[in-house]
Order: C-alpha cells, then structure tokens, then sequence
C-alpha cells in the first residue's frame, strides 16, 4: 500500500475502521466533500498538523499514511503494532489452498523444518514475547498455508494439515491478546476447518476453544458458552486407551472457558458446575501438564477460578482462592504467559475489594515477569487505569512510571 496517494490510504483507513465519509468528516469538524475530494486525489494534504488530524481520528500511525515504515516498538514492550497486525491480516486474507487446486505450489518448506517452527512459535506465545510471535507470524502463515497445498494427497497431508490449525490457533490467541478480536474469530474458525482435515478430534477441539475465546471477546457470550460446552461434551474422555492424558487437557480447557462465559453473565450455577467437572478432569490428570499446549491442570483449574469470580463481581472470593488455594511451587512452575495473566486477574479482584496498593503490587509482578501480557494488553490498560483513578494522592513511582510506559494517564 505504500505506492499508494495518500488520498487513497485515508480511504483505506477509513474503510477499515468502518467509518462513512459523513462520520468520518464530522469527526474532523470537515466536509463530507472535503473528505471525498480528499480520497479521489482531487485536494491535497499539505498541512502537517491536518495529516496528523486525521491519523489521530483514523487511530493510525502518522508514518502509515504518509507510506513511510513505522518506528518500531522498543523491544522491552515487544508488543504487536498496526504494522504487524496488517501483515497478519494480509496472510490471512490469502487463499493458496484454493490456487493450489488449479496448479501446483512452487516450494513448500519441508514438513520437519515446519514442525520446529510451529513449536517455537508456541514457545514464544506461551513466554509472552509478542512482538517477536507477530514479526514471525506472516510468514509462518504463508509457510504452512504452501505446505497444507503442497502436501495434500501425500503422505504428509494430515500433519501439514495439523501444523496449519496450530499455526491459526496461535494467531488467534495472538490476535485476541491485543484486542483484534474479528481477526481472532477469523483465525480460529479457520483452524476448525483444517484441524477436521487433519483428522484430529483433539485439534478441532481446541480450536473450539479458541472460537469461544474470541467470541467472548467479541461479547458473543452465550454463543462462547455453547461451544465451548457442546464440543466438551462430546470429547468427555472415556476408560479407552490412547492419548487419555491429551483429551483430559483439551476436554478440561473448553470447560474452564465455558465457565468463564457463564461468570460473563452471572450464571453461578454453571460456572460452579464446569468448574468441578474441570476439576475432576485435572485430578484424573493428575497434575500440570502442557498437552497440546494448554498448561491444563489442577493449578490452571485455580487461576480460572480466581478469574471466573472476578468476572461474577466476587473480588473476595477471588483474592481468596489467590491467597489460599494455589500452591506457590506449582505456580511458579508455569509458563509466564499463563502466570502474568493470573496476576492481571487478581489485580482486577483486589480492586474489587478496594486493595488498590495489593492490585498495583500484581500489576507490577506481572510487568515483571511477562512485561507483554501487561503493556500490550487493552484489558491491563484499564486495570491500571482503575488502580490510578483509586489512588489517594500521588501513586507510588513504580505504578507512576509503569503507567508513563503504558501511555496510561497519572
């Protein structure tokens, strides 16, 4: 898009964000045919302050619109930015498989080079180095999506298959972390399609998982709570033999997510229920485990029930179950990913009880263990805007300049 006039960028941007030439012109106190003139080449934009104006009211980077590279993030926040998520969004938007079926794929990567780079791809997410998974991601994208076409009636067809459901899942939680939850959707659904073409009944039922996920996200509650109960119901794990520990793990994470949809809208009942059958899950499991890349077990059933009461508004509760039942060895033995997203949880629950110094003490241990799943993520953004709005007087420094890093206002 760089070669293109930036009238025709502004136009871009406007599409993307879903905006009329009428809104988008109230919003700069302009013309609706003042913007059109604008798009069509007809006026120039050779006013700074006006550029910036509209990059502002686009929520763009000014250097998109002007076709320049975008300064990069400094890598200490390694979050994903505009840039990045328009690459994702470009792989995505491809449909190889489709030209595959009309002539061949040129090159495909070998399937074993594949495999390792799936694998770190998940290493990366599940240590919360976001920027570094979304500088990886395009290409990885387009890597599997060649591979899934060039492989398809060889031997190799199901894992290239199974690899491109993985590397969707990743985007998706990706993508979902940073509030791109339609792009999330996306991803996600896409990993139904192909993990049923693998032919792995596990795959697909994580990938149902995270179509719950990004539907919950998008507010689709109830939509997010029968997924994630109807697939679980059918992959309850029975007394055959073969992968039972794999199943248990994926089985007791659409559950743990089911119950937190129900806590979306304040059904008790269901939350308590998917959470005992969660539970049971993880005792015959019996202890942590990362199958299938769900650090499923009896501490992750815990963390979700500190986050299933704050979402019920039970921030006691939470902070509770926090302080009481989580056995500290097994915790800190998890990713942190998993671990900074607990502590943004809490922090959430101690707000609720009006322990505004406790939840800037989690915030904190969160930025320092994962600083992404802090400084990246829309929902820590509000969190520690609540913490700063709680405060008495002037914050502690640490807050203060956590908060000066975020962009969140003192």
């Amino acid at each position: 898009m760089d070669e293109l006039p930036i009238g025709r960028r502004v136009a871009y941007w406007r599409g993307r964000r879903k905006m009329s030439q009428q809104v988008f012109a109230d919003r700069l106190g302009k013309s609706k045919s003042w913007v059109d003139k604008v798009e069509r080449g007809v006026r120039r934009l050779d006013k700074f302050s006006v550029v910036y104006e509209i990059a502002d009211v686009l929520q763009v980077d000014v250097q998109l619109l002007l076709g320049k590279d975008v300064e990069r993030r400094p890598e200490t926040q390694n979050c994903i930015d505009q840039v990045e998520v328009e690459e994702i969004r470009a792989a995505l938007e491809r449909y190889d498989q489709m030209s595959a079926f009309f002539q061949a794929v040129p090159h495909s990567p070998p399937i074993a080079e594949m495999r390792k780079a799936v694998s770190h791809a998940w290493l990366t997410y599940q240590h919360a180095k976001y920027g570094v998974l979304a500088r990886a991601l395009p290409k990885l994208l387009r890597d599997a999506q060649a591979a899934d076409s060039a492989y398809a009636t060889g031997a190799d067809a199901n894992e290239a298959a199974h690899l491109l459901g993985q590397v969707y899942q990743i985007a998706s939680s990706a993508l979902r972390k940073v509030g791109e939850h339609e792009l999330s959707w996306l991803a996600a659904d896409r990993s139904i399609a192909v993990s049923q073409r693998a032919g792995d009944q596990l795959l697909a039922g994580l990938a149902s998982f995270r179509v719950g996920s990004a539907l919950l996200a998008l507010g689709r509650v109830r939509p997010a709570l029968e997924v994630n109960v109807n697939i679980a119901n059918r992959l309850a794990p029975s007394h055959e033999p073969g992968h039972r520990e794999e199943r248990l793990s994926v089985y007791g994470m659409l559950l743990l997510n089911g119950a937190m949809a129900a806590a979306r809208i304040g059904d008790s009942a269901t939350v308590r229920d998917l959470l005992c059958g969660a539970e049971q899950a993880s005792i015959e499991l019996g202890g942590d485990r990362n199958h299938y890349w769900t650090s499923f077990g009896p501490t992750n059933v815990q963390l979700h029930r500190c986050a299933a009461a704050v979402e019920l508004g039970d921030g006691r509760t939470a902070v509770d179950t926090h302080e009481k039942m989580i056995d500290v060895v097994s915790f800190n033995a998890m990713l942190p990913e998993r671990r900074a997203h607990h502590f943004l949880d809490i922090a959430r629950g101690y707000t609720q009880i009006g322990n505004v110094d406790k939840a800037s003490e989690m915030l904190l241990e969160g930025d320092r263990l994962a600083p992404s799943e802090i400084r990246c993520r829309p929902l820590a953004h509000e969190v520690l805007s609540d913490v700063l709005r709680r405060t008495r007087g002037t914050p502690p420094a640490p807050i203060a300049e956590l908060a000066e890093q975020m962009g969140v206002g003192v």
